[in-house]
């Protein structure tokens, strides 16, 4: 806990910098200490994103970013601005930060930590971004904005990978600061997000000060239309919030095209991270073929999509059954899932319908877009893959818009702090969750409250790998286990191994003497054909 409040000041004080040297160049933003700290995750989001296309974010492009920081910060006494809270409100934030830090010092349990996150990282760490890195490992050629954000600090200033830790005490100085208090309520839910760098909790928190933000008559359209991308960019399934700005700027603000030019090109820059990383504009979709010779295998993204069928049916049910299904057995079985899945979908669908219906009782202009934003996102989720982890967002929205106006401070914090015992409780014990509702999967995972965590938060080390070579490709695998979270790159998961072999291909570095130059896959020529025969023996008898 002691070492993640270290990293925590220094990160906010280097990011606050950040944000007066953004304010100094292109105006004022958003408001106050929180206003400032999200404007710099903003801006150094966006440099480091463009500094990742040609360099590695390791420590020469951390160090001159937390001086840059540093040095506007205390030369222009930002650091007196903390003495505006008053006693209560100072109150109020020391026991948020001390609940952030506890929670964020246990065990990652998110599985995507593991296969996703953190191997995202380690490349961006030891070479940037890397041209068609999905020909390698498909879920690598995501590489969120988040993640990169997070490479950019984690040499020095964040080592245990704790910026979600460092957001969601910036976001409890938001909602202190402009008073928003409905939004203490979401905090003790949004702590499952601080042990990972998972994108997830970036999105909503962005969601929800971009919603307060318009309900509270911003009317810089320039700025939360570029935020909103940079929010979609971090997790395309945030759509609708660019959506949203989009309609809001046409039907009630006064349109003008000069305003959505920042953003535009921030959302350029994300077309081109994905044709860089993936081969194609929008991650996982293969749409708009560009016929990018490193664009990835169209074999291996069938067997995605069809596997991203199967996960939303929970995988109670094999693709064979599943485009069996009538409309009517999708809508009946996608309902009725065994487990807690089934209640999380029913409530999304009530909760849809019932912001529906107030939308139209309201009569108010922004909550109608708001509507119309969130029901073109979901119709796109259930279209593609309606898996509970790509509509989560819209549980906070609904919430937040529906209680703007009714929830004041002191329900607030009763509320929040019913929840927060609730989860702690839940984190210092998790045999309850693990006993009580074994549905959730993610609970399985969670460890009890170690001493240790006091000082430094609890991470895993495994670093047992094999190393093998196919063609021109030596690669690392992680020894009986399936994810590379500390494995060395170039790394592979056993299981694309096994999908390479039954697609008859395989990935080779464009320069095998530099992995900066990228990768494409190849059909496999006989040799090559021997040369991972052998390696699949070897991984199997390694698990014997």
């Amino acid at each position: 806990m002691l070492l993640i409040l270290c990293s925590s000041i220094f990160l906010i004080t280097t990011l606050m910098g950040w944000g007066k040297l953004m304010e100094n160049i292109f105006g004022k933003t958003l408001s106050g200490i929180s206003g400032k700290i999200l404007t710099g995750i903003f801006s150094t989001g966006l440099i480091f994103t463009l500094l990742s296309f040609f360099i590695p974010l390791n420590l020469y492009v951390e160090i001159p970013t937390i001086l840059i920081g540093l040095f506007y910060f205390f030369k222009d006494k930002l650091y007196l601005e903390y003495f505006r809270f008053s006693k209560k409100d100072s109150i109020i934030l020391g026991i948020l930060a001390t609940v952030i830090l506890f929670s964020a010092s246990f065990y990652p349990f998110i599985l995507d930590h593991f296969g996703y996150y953190v191997p995202t990282i380690k490349w961006l760490t030891e070479y940037g971004l890397i041209k068609g890195i999905s020909d390698l490992d498909l879920i690598l050629g995501q590489m969120s904005v988040w993640h990169i954000l997070q490479a950019g600090f984690s040499n020095f200033a964040d080592p245990f990978f704790k910026l979600n830790a460092v957001l969601l005490i910036v976001y409890g100085l938001y909602i202190v600061e402009n008073k928003s208090w409905i939004q203490l309520i979401f905090i003790p839910i949004l702590l499952i997000f601080s042990q990972s760098p998972s994108p997830d909790l970036p999105v909503i928190i962005f969601s929800l000060i971009v919603l307060n933000e318009i309900l509270s008559g911003n009317r810089n359209i320039s700025f939360l239309f570029a935020f909103s991308v940079f929010t979609f960019a971090t997790k395309p399934t945030v759509i609708w919030l660019p959506i949203f700005i989009l309609l809001y700027s046409i039907f009630i603000s006064k349109f003008d095209y000069k305003k959505l030019i920042f953003g535009s090109l921030v959302f350029l820059l994300f077309i081109a991270k994905n044709i860089w990383t993936f081969g194609y504009p929008v991650f996982p979709f293969a749409i708009f073929d560009l016929g990018i010779s490193w664009k990835s295998n169209p074999e291996l993204l069938k067997a995605s999509s069809e596997f991203a069928l199967i996960k939303t049916f929970d995988e109670q049910y094999s693709y064979a059954e599943i485009v069996k299904f009538s409309w009517f057995d999708h809508i009946k079985n996608w309902l009725s899932l065994k487990g807690m899945k089934s209640m999380i979908n029913i409530l999304f669908i009530f909760s849809l319908i019932g912001f529906i219906i107030f939308s139209i009782i309201k009569k108010n202009k922004i909550i109608s877009l708001i509507c119309i934003s969130i029901l073109i996102k979901s119709i796109l989720v259930l279209f593609f893959s309606a898996q509970y982890r790509f509509f989560i967002d819209v549980f906070f929205v609904v919430s937040f818009v529906l209680f703007f106006e009714y929830l004041n401070k002191k329900n607030a914090v009763l509320i929040s702090s019913s929840l927060i015992f609730t989860v702690a409780v839940i984190f210092s014990f998790p045999n309850f969750i693990q006993k009580f509702i074994p549905s959730f999967q993610v609970g399985r995972f969670m460890k009890p409250f170690e001493k240790k965590q006091i000082l430094s938060p609890s991470h895993y080390q495994y670093n047992q790998y094999n190393s093998y070579k196919v063609g021109g490709l030596k690669f690392n695998v992680s020894k009986k286990y399936p994810f590379n979270f500390d494995t060395p790159v170039p790394a592979i998961s056993v299981n694309y191994i096994f999908d390479y072999r039954k697609k008859q291909i395989f990935p080779q570095p464009i320069d095998k003497n530099n992995l900066k130059k990228g990768f494409i896959w190849k059909k496999l020529n006989a040799e090559e054909k021997k040369e991972l025969d052998k390696t699949i023996e070897l991984i199997k008898k390694s698990y014997q």
